[in-house]
């Protein structure tokens, strides 16, 4: 007897800045799942057997297309986001685009056959190829429902694989979209299969037997998936959020800082992994910093419109969010904190999940704000005596994820990114290396496994196989069976001579 593992319940999609009801999507069984990846390893077995260019052709007709219906998508991401749609055009399309004609250009160059030394075996040659894996899993957010799940999605495809998505459960349109793109453009149907659903979705795709899990989300959802992955020992890649710092010192540029802190915390309402979570600000500077942080916070538009490009920031996207976010201020400010500016949910934006960008002051890690991610619109700021107490304050975290720096010498910004513990330092800017495709893009310590973007991105999606081919060897090697009286005490001189430090312990034992 067999059970039927589809479900049969739905999920609704939400516009988190309205209350409207946008749609609902099927949430998929573990069955239905299975049926997916299948399809994939079908279309696998034509796709993994094209030269890289004909891949990138086909990619690069996705990519044509989603020029085309640039507006439908930006729309369909500010409705299921709250974002504007300004934001969704900069930080999802613009960045997908310059992603997929990155690696179209440069794609077969990094996966090329490469040869490597032989060493000591002069009569033979070494090399190391790049294969695809097979079907890989993309499991992507809501925060950037578009950008974070086309980068893996891309790579993965031009490595030679196919994909299974699972879009989050609060976004789920936008996925959709994205697997209507690969199938719309024609030919080589399949290679992208879309599955819906929230959590168990998740769980039955990281046990369907994939080669490869991609996930983007929170630390505590990565360990399930973790484990998940564990039971059939399939490889993951991980980007699991942040409480990136600022560190700003008194030869900094304070105008520009001050601009690049308030877009850095408030651009898409703080729900960005690599967000300006806590600022540094040596003591020379810091009245100067607030104040001007202060004063362009104030000015800053808040609100939604479906297609206007009227606001700077727009709601929250998830109601768990804003609880995060009212609990973190209420805790700072229950230990000293002090508000400047915001602090309050705009109610009068009701039902929608509006929270006014916040600037603190008078922080300190004893408070959530300054160790926990808050993923909301709130930029906490702390003086500190100089830059290796800065430094310090900075590494003082679990989160490892990006990080950026302020100031105009050239050595000591050099100094700062070798100290700082993240998988990205920004000079003098912020957020923008994740824009840069030749940059890999990842996290160390809780904030991630792995790489995506640049040539560490795209090999993450390969197997490498090494190969080693005797070129002119006798017929038995000297080692073989059986092996001369002679040989040990050869081996016994040779390594000597090769690897001994010293002339003299060279030549002679001792």
């Amino acid at each position: 007897m067999s059970i039927d593992t589809r479900q049969t319940t739905t999920i609704e999609s939400i516009n988190p800045a309205t209350g409207e009801v946008i749609g609902t999507v099927p949430e998929m069984g573990e069955g239905e799942v299975r049926e997916a990846v299948q399809r994939a390893r079908r279309a696998y077995e034509l796709w993994s057997c094209l030269p890289f260019e004909r891949r990138a052709e086909h990619i690069l007709s996705v990519c044509d297309l989603m020029i085309d219906r640039a507006r439908e998508i930006a729309r369909s991401i500010s409705r299921e986001t709250g974002k504007p749609i300004g934001d969704a055009y900069i930080t999802e399309l613009f960045t997908t685009a310059d992603l997929i004609h990155f690696y179209a250009r440069k794609g077969k160059k990094i996966m090329r056959p490469r040869q490597v030394s032989t060493g000591l075996f002069l009569n033979k040659k070494a090399y190391k190829i790049y294969q695809p894996l097979g079907v890989v899993a993309v499991i992507s957010p809501w925060n950037y429902p578009f950008s974070l799940t086309m980068g893996p999605v891309v790579s993965a495809l031009f490595a030679g694989n196919t994909v299974v998505l699972k879009p989050s459960e609060f976004t789920p349109f936008v996925g959709k979209l994205v697997g209507e793109l690969f199938e719309d453009v024609g030919a080589h149907s399949g290679i992208v299969q879309v599955v819906t659903g929230g959590g168990r979705t998740g769980e039955a795709l990281v046990r369907a037997g994939v080669q490869k899990v991609v996930f983007t989300g929170s630390v505590e959802t990565g360990r399930k998936v973790m484990r998940a992955a564990a039971d059939t020992l399939t490889p993951v890649v991980m980007e699991l959020g942040g409480k990136d710092p600022m560190i700003v010192l008194d030869d900094a540029d304070i105008e520009r800082a001050a601009n690049a802190a308030v877009w850095g915390a408030f651009s898409n309402c703080g729900q960005t992994c690599t967000s300006i979570e806590r600022v540094y600000v040596t003591e020379g500077v810091y009245d100067e910093f607030v104040s001007k942080v202060v004063e362009k916070t104030k000015a800053l538009r808040v609100g939604y419109s479906e297609g206007s490009e009227t606001y700077d920031v727009g709601s929250l996207t998830r109601p768990a969010q804003l609880d995060i976010v009212e609990e973190h201020i209420k805790d700072a400010v229950e230990k000293g904190a002090r508000i400047l500016t915001g602090g309050h949910r705009i109610e009068d934006k009701k039902p929608g999940y509006f929270y006014e960008p916040t600037v603190l002051v008078d922080v300190d890690h004893r408070m959530q704000i300054m160790r926990e991610e808050t993923f909301g619109p709130v930029l906490p700021i702390m003086k500190v005596r100089n830059r290796d107490e800065a430094v310090r304050l900075a590494n003082e975290s679990r989160y490892g994820l990006a990080a950026s720096v302020w100031t105009k010498d050239t050595k000591e910004a050099e100094r700062l990114v070798e100290e700082v513990q993240a998988g990205g330092v920004v000079v003098n800017d912020c957020l923008a290396h994740y824009g840069v495709p030749s940059l890999p893009f990842g996290g160390v310590k809780e904030s991630g496994i792995g790489r995506t973007h640049g040539a560490e991105g795209l090999i993450e999606f390969c197997e490498v196989k090494s190969v080693l081919v005797d070129r002119f060897g006798p017929k038995r090697e000297l080692f073989w069976y059986p092996a001369p009286s002679w040989l040990t005490p050869l081996l016994d001189r040779t390594i000597r001579i090769l690897y001994r430090r010293g002339l003299p312990r060279k030549l002679t034992r001792g």
